[in-house]
């Protein structure tokens, strides 16, 4: 029996577990003034924040179509797949789980089950992650998954946001309520855990970096534990320093935030994401 994972590039697992899990990663569509690129193919994460505040008119994203889905499934059944798992960002962010579970219904090449990660980033990256080590382990679907579900009980991801304006311009937050934000140095921290999103809000950027440390010694120990920005590298690993008496000894990862996502929050992102020890 041979299981393979498929994922879309929201995950944010880096390149090199990507190619050692022999993952296959989705990408979705990111327009930007009059380009269209393919998230982490056509445009790098670099690339993306240095460009974003120039963009004549604010990036906006798309889901690969059903299409492109039953080809990489089909694709898989070809390599010898004898199952698929199709691990996604929570389907109360993006429409990509059910995107997928539609192609799955029209693919007869090979059985596809989706999973909705129910969370976001290296949330959703740190399942995939898990269910590649198990199906190389030769473990089956149906035994990947209770695993999968008990992890996401455990699994948290944090964001403090450095502006409002990607918010606003992206049309996921009133105009009036983000400027009153922005005058009075509001600064959102998007949360998420087990399918249920939620906001916290700190007066300034250093309020913000403190609640995000609190949080970490809350969660900890830890079983993973990553950290991630956009554009912001030098915030984020004073946080890591911060807090660096809670991390494991293995190497903490440090990532860019996709463009999927940051198209909508923007640069300046510092946050993490963990699996709190059982």
């Amino acid at each position: 029996m041979t299981v393979r994972i498929i994922t879309d590039s929201t995950c944010d697992l880096p390149s090199g577990i990507v190619s050692k899990l022999g993952v296959c990663v989705l990408p979705l569509y990111i327009h930007a003034g009059n380009n269209d690129f393919l998230d982490g193919i056509d445009i790098t994460r670099d690339d993306f924040y240095t460009r974003l505040p120039s963009f004549s008119t604010p990036p906006t994203t798309a889901v690969p179509s059903t299409i492109k889905f039953r080809a990489m499934y089909d694709s898989l059944a070809d390599e010898g797949a004898s199952e698929v798992l199709s691990i996604h960002i929570s389907t109360t962010l993006s429409a990509i789980p059910n995107v997928a579970r539609t192609a799955a219904a029209e693919t007869t090449s090979v059985p596809v089950t989706i999973f909705d990660s129910r969370q976001l980033s290296l949330g959703t990256g740190f399942l995939v992650q898990t269910a590649a080590e198990l199906a190389l382990a030769g473990n089956s679907v149906k035994e990947i998954l209770p695993v999968l579900e008990e992890q996401i009980k455990r699994t948290y991801v944090w964001a403090a946001l450095d502006t409002l304006q990607y918010l606003r311009r992206s049309g996921r937050m009133n105009r009036v309520i983000s400027t009153i934000g922005e005058l009075i140095q509001m600064k959102p921290i998007l949360k998420m855990h087990d399918g249920i999103s939620g906001v916290e809000r700190a007066r300034t950027r250093k309020n913000a970096m403190a609640l995000l440390a609190d949080r970490l010694r809350t969660y900890s120990p830890f079983e993973k534990i990553a950290f991630l920005h956009s554009d912001a590298q030098e915030r984020a690993q004073a946080l890591i320093h911060e807090v660096r008496d809670l991390l494991p000894e293995y190497e903490t990862w440090l990532e860019i935030i996709n463009p999927t996502l940051g198209a909508h929050l923007g640069p300046g992102v510092v946050g993490f994401a963990c699996i709190s020890k059982k």
